[in-house]
C-alpha cells in the first residue's frame, strides 16, 4: 500500500509540473504575439493575419471559396468556415486592438494623385437620381447583348454598382458628404485631387453640369490643406482651340485659389497640371498645334501654360505622346493586364521611355476593378481586391519604377468598382453587394496611408 501511494504522489507531481509547463509555454506564446505588430501599427485587428502569411493566405482562401458559395447556396455554414472562424477570431484574440481616431489625419503627400467624380445626385439635393441610376449598357455586339438584362437602377436599394457605399446615395452638392470626402483622403495622406471636368454646361451622358461646384470643392479641399488639379474629360468637340479656351478659363476662374494645384518643374517653375482622358482620341498634330512652341494655337510660354498629361492605352500612344507635346503620361486603368498601360509589367519601359524623353511617368494603381453592375457582359475584366493585396501588389509595381507622382484610380469611381471610399455591407431583396470584410470599411484608406508612408520613406532614398 505504501509502494502504491509512493507511485500515486509522484505521477501527481509530475503531472502538476508537467501542466506548469504547459501553461507557461502557453503564456510565453501568447505575450509574443502580443508584442508583434505589422509594419504599420495602425490599421488594426483584421491585419493580424499579415503575422503568419499561410494563414492568411489559407484564410483568404477559404474567404473567396465561401463567398462563392454563399452567393449560390445562401448562408450555408459549413465546417471549413467554422475553422476559419476559429482561426480568424484566435488570432484576434492575440492581438491588442489598435483603432486609429479619423480625428488623426494624416499629412498630405501631393505625389499622391487621386481621381475623384462629383457627378452623383439624389433627389434631396438634385431633385433625382444621378448616375445612381446609371443604365445596364448593351453590348455592342447585338447576338451577345440579348443574352443580358436591359434597363437601369432604381435607387436608393438598387445603385449602379457592385459596392454599396457607407454615405449611402449621396449627392456630390451635400456639403456633409464633400466635407467627409475630404477627410478620407486626408486620412488617407492623398494630397492632390483629379477632379473629372467637363465645361461649363456639359456632362457625360448620364449625367447633369458639375462645373458649379468646383468653388466649393476648392473651398474644402483647402480647408484640409488638400489640392486639386483637373482630368478633362473627353467633351464634344474637344480640339486644340476648345481646349486653349477651357484652359484659360480654368486658370483665370480658379487659378487663384489657394487649393488650385500646382506642381514644380525641375527647372522650379510651379505650373497648373491637367490629366487628359482619352487624349488619344484627338491626333498628334492637333495637340502640337496647342502644345508646342511653334504650334499655331500655342499655350507654350504663355500665363496658361501647364503640364499636359496624356492618356496611354496602347504602346504606340507613347510616341504619339511625346510628338503631341504633352508633358507626361498617366495610365488610368485599374485593371493589370487590360491595355499595355495598365499592365504593371510594362511600367519599367514606360518609365525609361518617359526618362529618355524628358515626360512624366505616372502610374496609376487601383484596388480592383468590377463593373459589372453596367456591364454585366463585361465579367473577364473584372479584377479581384483579394482583400487588398491587389492595391499592395499595383502600389509596389508602381515605387519599382521610382515615379515622381503615383495616381490613384479612384476615390468614388463606384460604377466601376475602383474606389477606395468606405463601403458597407447591404443585401436588399435579390441583390447582394460586394464589401470590404473581413476588413472595416475604411481599410483601403490605411493601405493607401501606409503606402503614401513608404513612398516618402522611399523617395527620400532615391534622391540620395
Amino acid at each position: 500500500w505504501i509502494l502504491n501511494y509512493d507511485i500515486m504522489a509522484r505521477f501527481r507531481r509530475r503531472t502538476c509540473i508537467i501542466l506548469l509547463l504547459f501553461i507557461l509555454f502557453i503564456c510565453s506564446i501568447m505575450m509574443a504575439l502580443k508584442t508583434l505588430r505589422p509594419d504599420r501599427a495602425g490599421f488594426g485587428d483584421p491585419f493580424g493575419l499579415g503575422l503568419l502569411p499561410e494563414l492568411q493566405q489559407r484564410t483568404e482562401l477559404l474567404d473567396n471559396k465561401q463567398n462563392s458559395l454563399n452567393r449560390v447556396h445562401g448562408d450555408t455554414v459549413t465546417q471549413i468556415s467554422n475553422m476559419r472562424a476559429v482561426a480568424v477570431n484566435t488570432m484576434k484574440a492575440s492581438m491588442p486592438p489598435v483603432n486609429k481616431l479619423e480625428e488623426e489625419l494624416s499629412s498630405p503627400n501631393y505625389n499622391f494623385h487621386i481621381f475623384y467624380y462629383s457627378w452623383f445626385g439624389n433627389p434631396q439635393f438634385d431633385g433625382k437620381y444621378i448616375h445612381w441610376n446609371h443604365p445596364l449598357l448593351p453590348h455592342w455586339d447585338p447576338k451577345i447583348a440579348n443574352n443580358y438584362p436591359k434597363g437601369r437602377h432604381n435607387p436608393p436599394e438598387d445603385i449602379g454598382a457592385n459596392f454599396y457605399p457607407e454615405l449611402g446615395s449621396y449627392s456630390s452638392k451635400d456639403p456633409s458628404v464633400i466635407e467627409a470626402h475630404m477627410k478620407q483622403m486626408l486620412s488617407a495622406s492623398i494630397g492632390v485631387i483629379a477632379l473629372s471636368w467637363y465645361p461649363p454646361g456639359m456632362a457625360d451622358e448620364n449625367g447633369e453640369p458639375t462645373d458649379d461646384l468646383v468653388p466649393v470643392i476648392l473651398d474644402y479641399a483647402h480647408k484640409y490643406n488638400l489640392k486639386v488639379t483637373f482630368h478633362i474629360e473627353p467633351y464634344k468637340d474637344r480640339d486644340d482651340r476648345s481646349m486653349y479656351h477651357n484652359v484659360k478659363y480654368i486658370i483665370d476662374k480658379y487659378g487663384a485659389h489657394p487649393a488650385f494645384y500646382r506642381h514644380k518643374t525641375s527647372t522650379g517653375r510651379f505650373l497648373p497640371m491637367f490629366y487628359v482622358y482619352d487624349s488619344y482620341v484627338t491626333i498628334p498634330e492637333i495637340w502640337a498645334n496647342l502644345l508646342t512652341v511653334s504650334g499655331s494655337q500655342t499655350i507654350r510660354n504663355t500665363p496658361y501654360d501647364a503640364l499636359f498629361i496624356a492618356l496611354l492605352v496602347e504602346e504606340r500612344h507613347k510616341h504619339d505622346i511625346h510628338r503631341s507635346g504633352f508633358d507626361g503620361m498617366y495610365t488610368y486603368f485599374a485593371t493589370n493586364g487590360f491595355s499595355y498601360g495598365s499592365s504593371h509589367h510594362n511600367w519599367a519601359s514606360l518609365k525609361a521611355f518617359c526618362d529618355s524623353n524628358n515626360l512624366m511617368f505616372i502610374p496609376s494603381v487601383g484596388p480592383g476593378y468590377i463593373d459589372t453592375s453596367i456591364r454585366p457582359w463585361n465579367n473577364h475584366n473584372t479584377r479581384n481586391r483579394v482583400n487588398g493585396k491587389y492595391y499592395e501588389t499595383a502600389f509596389n509595381a508602381a515605387l519599382l519604377v521610382r515615379p515622381e507622382i503615383i495616381s490613384i484610380t479612384s476615390f468614388n469611381e463606384w460604377h466601376e468598382g475602383t474606389q477606395i471610399e468606405k463601403a458597407v455591407p447591404k443585401r436588399t431583396g435579390q441583390i447582394v453587394y460586394l464589401d470590404y470584410k473581413p476588413h472595416k470599411p475604411n481599410v483601403y484608406l490605411e493601405l493607401t496611408q501606409k503606402w503614401s508612408e513608404k513612398y516618402r520613406k522611399e523617395k527620400e532614398q532615391w534622391l540620395m
